[in-house]
């Protein structure tokens, strides 16, 4: 008998989650970055760059996790906003929504005759035809009510991690020792982490490596030299 291969698609569901995660750690990886050199420059003690990155990691956490939760729950109010409108829509003015239906099949090139029992059936649940107009007039999907909670999360606590990457140092080393440790230490993680974000943005893994860890290492470099200038 001949063998059949069972064909499976592998697609990625976790994009919000993995946003979320690049957006928390690029910038905590990059400010406290910035920050730790920019001191360092000033050549101030290291319990001073401690005490002013813990501080900094503190408020971009909140910051930054508050930011994830109110763009998500934007994006409920949004979505809440819409399917009232669609529900208005289909009672107030059956007809015109019932053309937008055809207008979507038209756009995949079905003729009239085709898309008339499509049309029929759709139409004829309404709770089927609002959640239609939504996907394909519309292209929203029903968020998850929990996102806006996991977005802040995620956000912050990646902030919180990547912050803590190019502090490290300087709890344990003198300012100046610390500075070179930290660069070495977060120039390696930027690197790695541009690779991995790479890998679920689609370019190539070089370049996504270099592009981070060039963004930030210019940040700390800019905070470094003008703490060096105005010192």
């Amino acid at each position: 008998m001949p063998r059949t291969h069972t064909h499976k698609e592998h697609h990625f569901q976790a994009s919000d989650t993995v946003r979320d995660v690049v957006i928390g750690m690029s910038d905590g990886l990059t400010v406290p970055f910035a920050l730790a050199a920019g001191l360092s420059g000033a050549n101030v003690p290291s319990s001073v760059v401690v005490l002013a990155g813990l501080a900094e990691i503190a408020a971009g956490c909140i910051a930054m996790g508050l930011g994830g939760y109110l763009a998500a729950q934007s994006d409920n109010e949004h979505y809440a906003s819409e399917l009232q409108r669609e529900k208005d829509e289909t009672r107030d003015m059956p007809e015109e929504e019932r053309e937008e239906v055809a207008k979507v099949f038209r756009n995949y090139g079905l003729s009239e005759e085709q898309l008339k029992p499509l049309v029929d059936t759709i139409c004829a649940d309404e709770e089927k035809w609002i959640d239609f107009m939504m996907k394909f007039e519309l292209g929203l999907e029903e968020p998850d009510p929990r996102r806006a909670l996991v977005s802040a999360v995620t956000i912050g606590a990646s902030y919180v991690v990547g912050g803590f990457i190019p502090l490290s140092p300087y709890f344990f080393m003198t300012v100046n020792e610390g500075l070179y440790v930290s660069v070495g230490v977060t120039l390696v993680a930027l690197f790695i982490f541009g690779c991995i974000k790479a890998r679920f943005t689609g370019i190539s893994w070089i370049r996504g490596g270099l592009q981070t860890t060039i963004i930030g290492g210019l940040a700390a470099g800019a905070a470094f030299g003008i703490a060096r200038l105005f010192k």
